[in-house]
């Protein structure tokens, strides 16, 4: 692989005109086609498999076209202290704007509400239910400014009016504020690591490329494949981090290489063909972890990992060929200052590779130091590590799966005020109603089953009212509502799901018929129990898989197995931490969490996957480096020593990227993004300050020798992945004018 990685950075570095061209004509193939496609859209999440989807396919199929995938708004009156919204002017203005948001050209009806009974016991709130004829995404602004309209003219007469549904969502997405603060910190980040503009400017301007790439693309395909906007803003973010980070690891290989007194041409070559190896297996690594979440059973989760995974490969792309194109453009210019005033003095800089033969004085940076520092107490380290990551991890024990909804958003939002004038004038469930589906085929008297399950159901602990039973047009199937008395997030609404599931058999046996509970909050419920069972399972399956690709990457027994421990360490800390501020509240204030409540089912999912992957980047990038000095001659600790010399400053840039990415989305409103960023940059804090740049050194140091160690028979049956690059020793020019740019090598170990 190292030698097809270096021939393809020469020939990128080569006809680097037609590698750019090539790039500029894919990005504006996908922005043409983008800027004709739907895009993105909140599409109805589904699980197949769980009793709530197996409900709703049921209502489906017994009541055609009464599922239909309209988009719905709600529009909340509140009367002022002392009123009520049915009397007097109040009332007209309510039936005026209930009028006028029925003329729309596509509304397919407008639900009044003292017609419909929708308003409170108390008279003080009222709300009317708009469905369109189309889906969310192809409500138009007009159809929002309509409700908005209508909303001020109810306003004007003293009510005080509040929105939401699905209608009123504009759109999610990237909004750019995010964007903008991660790509502002990567600069300086890039800028104080290279002391360079031109260094730090080619990792951001690939990215960006890489990203718009990956965008457009999903804009595209958001209509035919029905991708949701946090897919969008997903890729966003994924894409954003790892092509900075890659594109960050062949450039700085590329001055390194230049600095041991390579040409150009060369230097891109074996950037490339040794970090450009390693890029492309850590990015295998991300993009195996975000395409297993479809084992899952998801088709939301599948779709969103799918296109993440495409936005990393686009990342691994462009790092393996528009970098060392662009290197092309620029090839000094990337280079330390002090590097270009030696060229232009005419000396020429000629390094021992890989930190110098044994023997030789090695150049002692701020990485060399940690190392020392580090294997100099390996045992008080690695206590202080491990001990500190599962205290951390300890608030894992509590936690909740759920979905949180309007609740979860500002109050300055309409949205959420919506929701709380909901509850406040019709009761905390109100928002979350469960949807009984009543199959009486096998019953004399359907009627009388419906009610018989409706009278037991009615009378259960916790529910406070059941709506009228209505039937399909055959007359053997009803669906009503039963509304709780705690909020849909509650842990009594879970309670309560699971008694009248439990009592179901009495039920159906006294009334010779069955049913099944869905609606939004089971089906909340249920996906949360689906995705906390699978948790166990799919953290093995991403830790076996750590262990087997280092195993093939490092031809070692107790690297692979120490990288998958600690991958384990850092995603149970950062699920910790999550659940310390989004679920306890702990410093809520400080990240804009403004409604505690269970951690949204999908993101330990999701965290194991990213969390695996980038995991596997930094313990590529820094132990590689430790690997390609023992193996050069080097000995166990001085090899340590040389990785960190290299990899440190790299490696923590490269996370202080990440870091600041991810943190940049804990701003935006939607639920998973802004959990997931504040997830990851936790993630990626401990995984690579705490595990790979304290841990590994440390077990390294206490194992020495031994952490090498393969047995023979596995030795002979495992394929070589030569990420240090040793195959280059046939085809990259030496260094420098007698030396072997890769030293010697050693033959066993």
């Amino acid at each position: 692989m190292a030698t097809f990685l270096y021939r393809l950075g020469l020939g990128a570095f080569r006809r680097r005109r037609l590698v750019v061209l090539v790039w500029l004509g894919v990005l504006a193939a996908v922005a043409v086609g983008a800027a004709g496609a739907r895009g993105p859209s909140d599409e109805e999440f589904s699980m197949p498999g769980i009793e709530s989807q197996k409900a709703f396919d049921l209502m489906e199929e017994r009541f055609p076209g009464a599922a239909a995938d309209g988009a719905t708004a709600r529009i909340v009156f509140v009367a002022p202290d002392g009123r009520q919204v049915g009397t007097g002017d109040l009332r007209k203005a309510v039936v005026n704007a209930v009028d006028t948001l029925g003329g729309g050209p596509r509304v397919a009806a407008v639900a009044d509400p003292f017609e419909s009974q929708a308003v409170s016991k108390d008279g003080t709130t009222a709300y009317a239910t708009v469905t369109y004829k189309v889906e969310s995404a192809d409500v138009t602004d007009a159809d929002r400014a309509a409700v908005d309209k209508a909303a001020n003219q109810a306003r004007a007469a003293g009510l005080t009016v509040e929105t939401g549904g699905s209608a009123m969502d504009g759109g999610g997405g990237p909004g750019g504020v995010a964007e903008i603060v991660g790509l502002s910190a990567a600069a300086v980040v890039l800028l104080i690591t290279f002391g360079s503009l031109a260094a730090a400017g080619l990792p951001l301007l690939t990215a960006i490329v890489g990203v718009a790439v990956s965008l457009f693309t999903v804009v595209l395909l958001a209509g035919p494949l029905g991708l949701s906007s946090d897919t969008l803003t997903l890729g966003t973010m994924l894409g954003l981090a790892v092509g900075i980070d890659y594109a960050l690891f062949v450039v700085s290989r590329y001055r390194e290489e230049r600095e041991r007194g390579r040409p150009p041409q060369e230097a891109a070559g074996v950037a490339v063909g040794t970090a450009g190896s390693a890029v492309v297996f850590a990015g295998i690594t991300v993009m195996i972890a975000l395409a297993g979440l479809s084992v899952v059973g998801i088709p939301t989760l599948t779709k969103m990992g799918l296109a993440a995974a495409g936005a990393i490969a686009v990342a691994v792309l462009v790092a393996l060929t528009l970098v060392p194109a662009l290197l092309g453009y620029w090839p000094d210019a990337v280079l330390a200052r002090r590097t270009r005033k030696a060229r232009a003095r005419g000396a020429d800089r000629t390094v021992l590779p890989s930190g110098g033969a044994p023997g030789t004085r090695t150049r002692v940076n701020l990485g060399t130091r940690w190392a020392g520092f580090v294997l100099r107490r390996p045992v008080a380290v690695l206590i202080l590590g491990v001990v500190g990551l599962v205290a951390l991890a300890v608030p894992v024990a509590s936690l909740r799966l759920g979905m949180p909804g309007d609740e979860a958003k500002s109050a300055a939002t309409t949205e959420r005020r919506a929701y709380d004038a909901l509850a406040a004038g019709f009761g905390p469930g109100f928002n979350g109603p469960l949807t009984i589906v009543v199959d009486a085929r096998g019953s004399a008297d359907p009627h009388a089953a419906v009610r018989a399950v409706g009278d037991r159901i009615g009378g259960t602990a916790g529910i406070v009212s059941v709506s009228q039973a209505r039937f399909n047009q055959v007359g053997d199937t009803a669906v009503f509502r039963a509304t709780p008395s705690s909020s849909p997030t509650d842990q009594r609404t879970k309670d309560l799901v699971e008694a009248i599931r439990r009592d179901r058999p009495a039920v159906e046996k006294q009334a010779s018929a069955t049913f099944e509970v869905t609606g939004t909050t089971a089906l909340n419920i249920d996906v949360a129990a689906k995705v906390q069972a699978a948790l166990v399972p799919y953290l093995a399956v991403v830790g076996g898989l750590a262990v087997v690709l280092l195993l093939l990457v490092f031809r070692s027994l107790l690297v692979p197995i120490k990288a998958a421990l600690g991958f384990v360490l850092s995603v149970l800390a950062a699920l910790g931490v999550l659940v310390l501020v989004f679920q306890e509240g702990h410093a809520a204030d400080l990240f804009g969490v403004e409604q505690t409540g269970p951690i949204m089912s999908l993101m330990p999912i999701f965290m194991m996957g990213i969390v695996f992957g980038l995991a596997m980047d930094y313990e590529v990038f820094l132990v590689s480096r430790m690997r390609e000095a023992y193996t050069h001659g080097e000995g166990a600790e001085q090899a340590v020593v040389s990785g960190f010399r290299h990899s440190a400053r790299v490696v923590t840039a490269a996370a202080l990227i990440m870091i600041a990415v991810f943190s940049g989305f804990i701003g935006e409103q939607g639920g998973l993004i802004k959990m997931l960023g504040f997830g990851l940059a936790a993630a990626v804090l401990f995984d690579a300050f705490v595990v790979r740049m304290a841990i590994v050194p440390a077990v390294l140091a206490l194992l020495g020798d031994r952490a090498w160690w393969l047995p023979s028979r596995l030795g002979r049956v495992l394929p070589r992945v030569d990420v240090e690059g040793s195959a280059l020793l046939g085809h990259a020019r030496p260094a420098g004018p007698d030396r072997d740019p890769d030293g010697p090598v050693r033959a066993h170990r």
